[in-house]
């Protein structure tokens, strides 16, 4: 596959794997959203009658290895940008890149991706890698968060530097919509596409603790066009106070896009070809058929 050319990269891959890699030992302190996120994609599993034997998890944070084994599943690789991040799930642990997959074809029957994906600079490239590691009529299941995630902030401390000097640079990554997910399942490869939101709602009563957060769970911007400079003094707190309160202090939203689709098998349903029914809809519904009001040519 040929490298993206610098001026097509968002993310620096080499920031997003040190954080990663520090998060390791402070995402403790997040746990229950990590937990609830990893829970709500997991549960994906039981709307299919599918077994799967050879499992692929990228980026879990040594949360998501643990539940497909809890599921009967006994194969189980763990890869990150981050090994220590991948070694924390206990079992074979692969320090690896998604954009780079290092894996043949037809390697795993179910691959799931949690919160990992919105830092790779090439995700239709990324998924259509993940496609081809899987076997056929295998599953694949992500969650990414989705436009709306944080938006909040986003526009709290754009406001805020746009006023203390001139211009405001972007400080929060950049999510995908709902509408694209389908498509980008079908783009890579992907039969029977499906893309849904869903949000995870938190409150803070102090709004600092959100940053903290994003730092201990490795979540601060990595994006290649940040401005490196330090930042005005008054910029967080300027930010954070103009941050909407509620009942319960700060809401943030973390709104999650769920993924999934199927590697193409030999077994799985596809549409009828075109003209092939043998009943009409007229008759199905119970009305009269009209025509189109044309002359016969």
């Amino acid at each position: 596959m040929r490298a993206m050319s610098d001026s097509h990269l968002i993310f620096d891959r080499r920031l997003v794997r040190l954080r990663r890699e520090r998060a390791a030992g402070t995402q403790h302190a997040v746990a229950p959203v990590l937990e609830a996120a990893a829970e709500r994609l997991l549960d994906r599993l039981d709307d299919t009658t599918r077994r799967f034997e050879r499992a692929l998890e990228i980026g879990g944070r040594g949360l998501v290895a643990p539940r497909l084994r809890e599921r009967g599943i006994a194969s189980v690789v763990s890869m990150d940008l981050s090994l220590r991040q991948a070694a924390g799930a206990g079992g074979l642990a692969v320090a690896g890149d998604e954009e780079w997959l290092p894996f043949a074809a037809g390697s795993f029957d179910l691959v799931v991706a949690n919160l990992s994906l919105h830092w790779v600079n090439d995700l239709p490239g990324a998924l259509a890698q993940i496609r081809r590691a899987m076997a056929p009529d295998g599953l694949f299941l992500a969650s990414l968060p989705a436009l709306g995630t944080l938006q909040n902030l986003r526009e709290a401390l754009t406001g805020a530097e746009a006023s203390l000097r001139a211009g405001a640079s972007p400080r929060v990554s950049p999510f995908p919509e709902l509408r694209d997910g389908a498509g980008l399942l079908q783009r890579a490869g992907f039969a029977l596409p499906v893309a849904d939101v869903e949000d995870l709602a938190l409150a803070y009563r102090n709004p600092l603790t959100l940053l903290r957060d994003l730092q201990a769970a490795g979540e601060t911007s990595a994006l290649r066009a940040r401005d490196n400079r330090i930042p005005p003094r008054d910029l967080f707190p300027a930010a954070l106070s103009n941050l909407p309160q509620g009942p319960e202090g700060t809401p943030v939203t973390l709104r999650l896009l769920t993924l999934t689709g199927w590697s193409p098998g030999p077994d799985q349903p596809r549409p009828a070809r075109r003209g092939s029914a043998d009943a009409r809809l007229a008759d199905a519904l119970g009305t009269k058929e009209q025509g189109t009001g044309e002359a016969p040519g």
